[in-house]
């Protein structure tokens, strides 16, 4: 954490996947190192990514078939009849060898897991131990592949630190219902004999939807959890602290208290908050590890007990400027109100462009929005980034969208929707020097820049 955060900096939100090249989405291969060079000449030395895990058939990065897996999608093209060491299937067998079998289960059965053969479903030992040898090939096939993604990402982030740049991961809260962490681990959530959820996730009404955010991954069994001393969750964030220089949890709230859903509902609106355990969980994790290298996305429905766990734990929290214009002096997102052990961000993956987003105010809040950040309105984009560059926070991160100074056509997620997200790339021709110039001389104006 003191690497990060013991100077101020500046970092770009970027997913793998908008990387240019001739596939049908970016890799991490030549391109992201060519990347990590435009980010040095430019002042940028914290890359924050997505998660980077197998996704769902919507190809969102919240929507994990694993937690410890990587996607296959971002392995760059190369020879692929290379072997697995030993030593790697040895190293990760915990959750390799589960990741292996679902995978290969998944290809048999054409089913989710809930709907496989109930021995194997069940994970009926014998059962199991008879598939092994028939799946051997395609688990072999699995580990193979999850080695050459290991091996790609393992010399992508060693290329960026050699060059002072951190990567900054991202931990979704909840699991995927149909992913190898609920079936293997069912006991660990909330789910019946045959993986029928008994509650849900979601998020309850506000301003912006009178219905609430109805998710409907599997809730934790958290009492379980505690007793087994929180092995699966510190597990999963000890594996993403490898690929990691510092890891963002995804929706920091339920760590405090989280919104359960009866099983069925049609929206969020009937749902309930539950304590969570996240303070015991953290006081674990850092007894292991200790001071935690983690960001906590404190935005939304957010209340005392948010911030009084976010602070005991010295996490830095978030703040968002297109979220500061309400017209209330004590927004924690105007920038006079930032935290110094914060990230300031113009926007998020879940926010339309800086352009788009001020493209889309009414009049009156345009003409608000210039009056606070001193610009004239075709000043807002770049108005913006120097605001988050000007923060007390710590670190500023720009999404690259933001960097181009694109508008929507730039969006990479619309909650709520499930169509068109996640497919946005860049062009090389966007990046010219003369943009990492302009971006570099700003963080040098404003303390950011590390030579």
């Amino acid at each position: 954490m003191d690497g990060v955060f013991a100077r101020r900096r500046a970092g770009v939100l970027l997913h793998p996947t908008s990387l240019p090249g001739p596939g049908a989405n970016g890799t991490i291969g030549p391109e992201a190192r060519r990347f990590v060079d435009f980010m040095r000449d430019a002042g940028f030395t914290v890359w924050q990514t997505l998660p980077i895990g197998p996704t769902d058939r919507f190809g969102s990065p919240y929507s994990l078939r694993s937690e410890h897996a990587g996607n296959l999608d971002l392995i760059d093209a190369e020879p692929s009849d290379e072997t697995a060491p030993a030593a790697f299937a040895r190293r990760h067998r915990r959750w390799l060898l589960p990741y292996a079998l679902f995978r290969s289960f998944e290809r048999t059965f054409r089913a989710p897991w809930w709907r496989w053969p109930a021995d194997v479903r069940d994970r009926d030992g014998e059962a199991i131990r008879r598939r092994l040898a028939r799946e051997a090939a395609g688990i072999r096939a699995v580990v193979r592949e999850q080695y050459r993604f290991e091996r790609q990402w393992t010399a992508l982030k060693r290329y960026a630190n050699d060059r002072g740049v951190y990567l900054f991961g991202d931990v979704p809260f909840y699991a995927n219902r149909d992913s190898v962490d609920v079936w293997w681990h069912r006991r660990l959530f909330r789910v019946g004999t045959r993986g029928e959820p008994g509650a849900v996730a979601g998020v309850p009404p506000d301003y912006f939807n009178r219905d609430g955010q109805l998710w409907g991954n599997p809730l934790y069994r958290w009492d379980r959890l505690e007793r087994e001393g929180f092995d699966w969750w510190v597990g999963r964030l000890l594996h993403h602290l490898e690929r990691f220089d510092l890891v963002r949890i995804d929706h920091f709230r339920a760590f405090a208290a989280y919104w359960e859903i009866p099983a069925g509902a049609d929206t969020a609106r009937g749902g309930r908050w539950r304590p969570g355990r996240g303070a015991a969980l953290l006081a674990e994790l850092r007894r292991r590890l200790g001071p935690l290298p983690l960001v906590a996305e404190d935005l939304g429905d957010i209340d005392d007990d948010v911030r009084e766990l976010r602070d005991r734990f010295s996490l830095p929290g978030m703040a968002v400027l297109q979220f500061a214009f309400d017209g209330s002096d004590a927004n924690p997102h105007l920038p006079r109100n930032h935290r110094v052990d914060s990230v300031v961000y113009t926007g998020t993956h879940d926010n339309d462009t800086t352009r788009g987003w001020f493209d889309g105010l009414e009049d009156g809040a345009r003409r608000y929005v210039c009056r606070i950040l001193g610009c004239a309105e075709p000043d807002v984009p770049s108005s913006m980034i120097a605001a988050a560059y000007g923060s007390s926070a710590r670190l500023a991160v720009v999404p690259l969208q933001d960097v181009i100074g694109l508008g929507s056509e730039g969006r990479m997620n619309t909650p709520g929707t499930t169509a068109e997200n996640w497919r946005w790339r860049f062009d090389w021709s966007a990046l010219g020097p003369a943009t990492a110039a302009r971006f570099r001389e700003l963080a040098r104006r404003h303390g950011r820049f590390i030579g």
